[in-house]
């Protein structure tokens, strides 16, 4: 169920909504109700409504106002409905310029309101939806990084990515800890929240599955993570069989030093097995390991720029080319697999940015070739590569067609919202990024009309609701919908429906008396 906040300064109206509206039919409950703004905020901040049905005119602040307030003051504001007994264009502009998800005229519509909570409720459990996935897509992205820092792979993208993903500091001191242990039946989230600051200690897993923390460490608690380390050794579980280890490197600052840290932690926990020995144990001075020098930017650079344009024809000779490389150089497979761990990283992020499912293309790759750590010759990891970047520029290619149609989906919503206002085709196009004369071929392909005609029927068919349903004057329905200059609004109406603004007010029963254009006995 989700939680939905009534706010109105009129008592039976909060009674209406609340009893006349089947709420929980549709996946809502009442969480609260308010008065005026002021009282909505603080129930809001308190309880976090993922919906709040508000009306505009309200004592102390209004509806407009507390949505604007919230928008800037809280970290995840609610889903908005603005309720009002005013039909005013420039009420409605101002909510959609705060990005509400309805606007809605008083008395409700019970079928409207009906379908607005079933859209609602889907809009709301997508959202979630995608919050959850970004944060496990998040902490996938860590382990690709940090595997690829750890195994000593060193180039300006992936250090970029490195301080993006891990949100590291300048010149921050990191240390590394390493788990060894045969049970990891631990609450880590709740253990780092209860020692480190908020984003300071990120996990990853190694290629012996070990679990691993990676902490940047405030520089007046210089000696937390120490601390920390002997807490958590003392939630995990020994057994008799199999030792319990936690090693802990020194301390060191930059990304670079990331596989040194690593690797002191390391050679801690396998020298501490051989011995039999469980326990917290700290880096002394072993000596580190040099890191791998990493080449081959350039051809890697021409290939990834293949599979990002979805140049599928001229993959294969760039594949080949990054190969040969490593084939007339004696450098360990491990160099190579680095290199294919990053470009599947980068794959997957560009896959992502554009609402696609980099998950599909991994598992058909590894159904095919089985884990990437378990290929060891550079035959089968070509092949590897082949079929990764052949996929992934088919899969992105697909992805520019389809975002494309999104994009004048999106248009086409923006004219529905947006045409009483002043829409230009070029304004449009330059908002949207799009050429003004590709944009219009697109409208009319997905519409079946030009945009002037488009537009002109949505301001027209808006402008007969208005007609038969209130009683507006004609000339201010003209400029309701759209169009400034009344004369010009009824010779557009007549052309569009065949009777003038008038005749059609009449036949709906409405008395158009001492209307311009209205029509009278002769």
């Amino acid at each position: 169920m989700w939680n939905v906040l009534l706010v109105d300064d009129e008592p039976l109206v909060l009674e209406g909504l609340r009893t006349m509206i089947a709420w929980e039919k549709y996946g809502f409950q009442i969480c609260g109700e308010a008065l005026n703004g002021s009282e909505a905020f603080r129930i809001i901040r308190d309880c976090q409504p993922e919906l709040v049905f508000t009306d505009i005119h309200m004592p102390v602040l209004s509806g407009l106002d507390l949505i604007e307030q919230c928008n800037q003051l809280l970290p995840k504001p609610p889903k908005f409905v603005v309720l009002s007994g005013y039909d005013d264009f420039s009420y409605a502009r101002t909510a959609m310029r705060q990005k509400v998800a309805e606007y809605l005229l008083k008395p409700i519509d019970d079928e409207d309101i009906n379908n607005l909570l079933i859209k609602l409720n889907t809009n709301i459990s997508d959202e979630i939806a995608a919050e959850q996935s970004e944060v496990k897509q998040q902490g996938l992205v860590v382990n690709h990084v940090v595997n690829r820092l750890i195994q000593g792979e060193s180039n300006p993208i992936l250090e970029h990515q490195a301080v993006k993903s891990l949100h590291l500091r300048d010149n921050a001191q990191l240390q590394c800890l390493l788990i060894e242990a045969p049970d990891m039946a631990v609450d880590l989230k709740a253990w780092t929240a209860a020692h480190f600051a908020q984003e300071a200690v990120h996990t990853f897993r190694d290629n012996a599955g070990r679990t691993g923390l990676l902490i940047q460490l405030e520089a007046s608690l210089d000696d937390m993570a120490e601390e920390a380390a002997m807490e958590l050794y003392k939630q995990l579980p020994a057994r008799a069989e199999q030792p319990v280890l936690i090693a802990v490197s020194s301390q060191m600052g930059g990304i670079r030093s990331i596989s040194k840290l690593y690797r002191q932690a390391a050679e801690i926990i396998s020298a501490k097995q051989g011995q039999g020995r469980s326990g917290v144990f700290y880096y002394c001075g072993y000596p580190a390991a040099g890191t791998r020098e990493v080449q081959h930017r350039e051809k890697f650079d021409v290939l990834f720029n293949r599979v990002a344009e979805g140049n599928a024809e001229n993959i294969r000779a760039s594949v080949q080319e990054f190969f040969a490389s490593f084939a007339s150089h004696p450098y360990r497979i491990e160099t190579a697999r680095a290199y294919v761990v990053n470009l599947e990283l980068m794959i997957c992020q560009r896959i992502a940015e554009m609402n696609g499912e980099p998950d599909t293309l991994m598992k058909k790759l590894q159904q095919a070739y089985g884990s990437l750590g378990d290929i060891a010759d550079y035959v089968t990891m070509k092949n590897y590569v082949l079929h990764l970047s052949v996929q992934a520029a088919v899969c992105l290619r697909q992805l520019r067609q389809e975002n494309e149609g999104n994009t004048i989906f999106h248009v086409i919503q923006y004219v529905d919202r947006e045409f009483r206002g002043k829409l230009q085709l070029k304004e449009l196009a330059r908002q949207f990024h799009m050429n003004a004369t590709y944009l219009g071929q697109l409208f009319k392909k997905n519409t079946g009309k030009s945009f002037n005609t488009y537009l002109n029927d949505r301001r027209i068919e808006e402008a007969k609701r208005l007609l038969k349903r209130t009683q507006t004057k004609i000339s201010d329905i003209a400029v309701q919908v759209g169009y400034p200059n009344t004369d010009y609004f009824i010779h557009k109406f007549k052309q569009s429906t065949g009777v003038l603004p008038s005749a059609y007010k009449q036949d709906a029963g409405i008395n158009p008396a001492n209307e311009p254009g209205g029509v009278t006995d002769g």
